[in-house]
Order: C-alpha cells, then sequence, then structure tokens
C-alpha cells in the first residue's frame, strides 16, 4: 500500500533505537526524508547510515535530549517546516511514589508531557496552514491500563493524552491530524531495563513470562510499531483524529477499547 506520504519530511523523535527507530525506518522506506534525534551521537548516527543505506531517503542525524529547549531547537532547526512529527521520549523510572520529590516529578512531566506540547505547538500552525500535517505521540499502554510501578509515567503521558483530545478536534479541518499510539511490551531496551526480575529469575526470563502470558503469546516487534506509525502518517489516515491506538498484543481485556 502506498501511503502516499513520498518525499515528505518527517522529525522523530528518540529514534536510534527502540521504536523510535523503528518508527522513522518505516517512515525512510515509504519515501519521507527523516530527521532523527536521539542524546547518544554515535548510536544516532549509525542508526541514521542504517536508514540511508536500507531506504536512499535523506537523513539528518540531530544528537541532543529532544526534552530540554536546546535539544527541541536544534531538531527544528534542522527540520523548520516538517509535515510529520513522531513525539517519543524515554519513559521516566519505575519505583514508589513516595520516594519521588518534586524535581523528580517535573522532570518526568517535562519529558512525556510537556516536550510533545511544546514540538507539537512550533510546527502545527505550519501543517495547518500548508493544508497536511500528521502528529503522532508514542505514549504507552499504561494511559488506558495503568503500572503500579511507573506512577510517573502513568501521570505525565495521562495529561498529554488529555491535552491531545482537545486540540486534535481543532486542527482536523486543516487536514492535520494528531493521534496517540500506546505501546504494551515490545522488544527494546526499555523493556528490558523494567522487567525487574525476583531473585532466581534473569530479565530473559521475566520477558518470557510476559509473553506466555499474552493473548498473542508474544512479546511485540518494534518493526510493526513503526508500521502503524507510518500508516498514521499516510496521506489517507486524514480521518483518523485523536485516537489512542493500543498495541499490546490484546493484553488490555475490554469489549470496547
Amino acid at each position: 500500500m502506498d501511503l502516499g506520504i513520498k518525499g515528505r519530511k518527517a522529525i522523530v523523535c528518540a529514534a536510534s533505537k527502540g521504536l523510535g527507530r523503528a518508527c522513522a525506518f518505516s517512515l525512510a522506506r515509504e519515501g519521507v526524508d527523516v530527521v532523527i534525534t536521539a542524546r547518544t551521537a554515535e548510536t544516532l548516527e549509525r542508526t541514521a547510515e542504517d536508514i540511508r543505506l536500507a531506504t536512499g531517503v535523506s537523513v539528518t542525524a540531530v544528537a541532543g535530549d529532544i526534552t530540554t529547549e536546546a535539544g527541541r531547537d536544534a531538531a527544528l532547526a534542522a527540520c523548520p517546516e516538517p509535515d510529520i512529527l513522531v513525539n517519543n521520549a524515554g519513559g521516566p523510572p519505575a519505583g514508589d511514589f513516595r520516594n519521588w520529590d518534586r524535581d523528580t516529578w517535573i522532570r518526568a512531566i517535562d519529558g512525556n508531557m510537556l516536550t510533545p506540547i511544546f514540538l507539537i505547538r512550533a510546527v502545527v500552525d505550519g501543517m495547518c496552514a500548508r493544508g497536511f500535517g500528521r502528529i503522532v505521540n508514542i505514549t504507552s499502554a499504561s494511559v488506558k491500563s495503568p503500572i503500579p510501578t511507573l506512577g510517573m509515567s502513568n501521570g505525565a503521558r495521562a495529561g498529554l493524552t488529555g491535552f491531545v483530545a482537545g486540540l486534535a478536534r481543532q486542527v482536523a479541518r486543516h487536514n492535520v491530524t494528531i493521534n496517540n499510539l500506546l505501546p504494551g511490551p515490545f522488544l527494546t531496551d526499555r523493556l528490558r531495563g523494567t522487567a525487574n526480575p525476583p531473585p532466581g529469575k534473569t530479565v530473559e526470563d521475566v520477558i518470557a513470562e510476559r509473553a506466555a502470558n499474552s493473548p498473542a503469546g508474544r512479546v511485540g516487534d518494534p518493526a510493526e510499531f513503526g508500521e502503524a506509525c507510518a500508516f498514521l502518517c499516510g496521506a489517507q489516515a486524514g480521518f483518523i483524529v485523536g485516537q489512542n491506538l493500543l498495541l499490546d498484543g490484546g493484553a488490555f481485556n475490554a469489549t470496547l477499547g
């Protein structure tokens, strides 16, 4: 299926590995020129070269922390008029909320709520003026089904979800869509980092148990997440507005998602 976005320009945040990398690859395969960001320059440049070799599109690597004003400014300087924005940032640490002080909370809110909002603010009016825009926010399955040990992620991402729900309806008439992708367990460093195996078990044991307990019988492949992102960015997806697409292998048990 031709998604009709060849020649478009995209910013994909936190794209050196994991789900962000998969999204950048999928967009590039559709002929989209991508600007990718991440904090670690060496890893980011390797990803950029992999995408160039595999797809032949223009790939610009912008090293920096997207959760800072300087990081956002650098990404926007490299692509001041993107057609597509994929918001993504590493999630805050797990733990007990009793141990989190105000500064810890502010870092979580900055990274997983305010950073996407500031990037949307920077690009959405230009998208509206040009008559095309696709914004996809990578949030978390915890928006629908909170994870007890990820309270900061639950809270910050839910705040972003509420903001997007209102804004998406205001810009849709300009062929600008804003939607959220909610990943469950995908085989990424984040999944390994939050596995928290009990004594006598390994990280791989915990991931295998999660796979066995999933209705799909496995954890997700980042590549399939990337393809879902690319579809939401496609020209044919203009009637999908303000939605929260859950990719969790069926783990969230509900008649209506």
